[in-house]
């Protein structure tokens, strides 16, 4: 898969590639990068990419003209890229738009700096805007990494291991069991003692307790929308 990032910081993003599962899947080519700079297309003598905002209000915001033209330079080599915002102002990402963006062939991330983009770019651009929590950022190219990595580890072979993918928090739309590893017993806490006996059924029936107890307790709002599915 391709993903294209349009960031006036591309050093930001590119460092966070250089290593582990990300830096094999950029290795054996599973994803592509690519960076696209607005002020490289900018007609600004001085490269400006920023600008008051109409009506007044604190801050600047992105111009439209080197953010149009780079979107549009993106969609003449790749017109069936998916186009997605980075704002506070939208939708929140999920593990479900992960899995279903993993399936598109190519993906472009329009990073905000500033207070963030003329209205206008959404608009006419946007196919997809979405947040990555109820903060705010001093720029999108987090929420672009953010967005990267959860759609990348759905893309085939990108994990050594495609079974992890379906004992995560959110596949089942519980949060993930607790895990354990060797020793056994670490300054007198202890392993489950079920989880040593491999009766894989009753481990899996206690792991599900224990995802419905997690998510009980920390996201109340998660476990009232699928709490019925577990209670027949």
């Amino acid at each position: 898969m391709q993903f294209n990032f349009v960031t006036l910081f591309p050093n930001i993003i590119d460092g966070y590639f250089s290593d582990s599962i990300l830096k094999r899947a950029v290795d054996n080519g599973y994803i592509k990068l690519n960076y696209y700079n607005p002020r490289d297309l900018s007609l600004n003598k001085h490269n400006k990419v920023d600008d008051t905002i109409v009506g007044g209000g604190a801050g600047m915001l992105m111009s439209m003209q080197p953010l149009a033209d780079t979107i549009e330079k993106i969609k003449s080599k790749e017109p069936n890229t998916k186009v997605i915002f980075l704002t506070p102002v939208a939708k929140r990402f999920n593990q479900k738009d992960a899995k279903s963006l993993s399936k598109e062939e190519s993906i472009t991330l329009i990073c905000g700096r500033y207070e963030g983009f003329d209205e206008r770019a959404i608009e006419i651009y946007a196919d997809e805007v979405y947040s990555i929590g109820d903060f705010i950022l001093t720029g999108g190219e987090l929420g672009a990494m953010v967005i990267c990595d959860a759609v990348a580890r759905n893309i085939p072979n990108v994990l050594g291991n495609s079974n992890s993918l379906s004992e995560e928090s959110f596949e089942n739309e519980l949060l993930e069991a607790p895990s354990f590893t060797k020793p056994n017993f670490y300054k007198e806490s202890g392993v489950i003692s079920e989880f040593l006996k491999g009766n894989h059924s009753k481990i899996a029936s206690i792991k599900l307790k224990l995802s419905l107890f997690k998510t009980k307790y920390f996201r109340p709002d998660i476990y009232s929308k699928v709490k019925a599915d577990y209670e027949k």
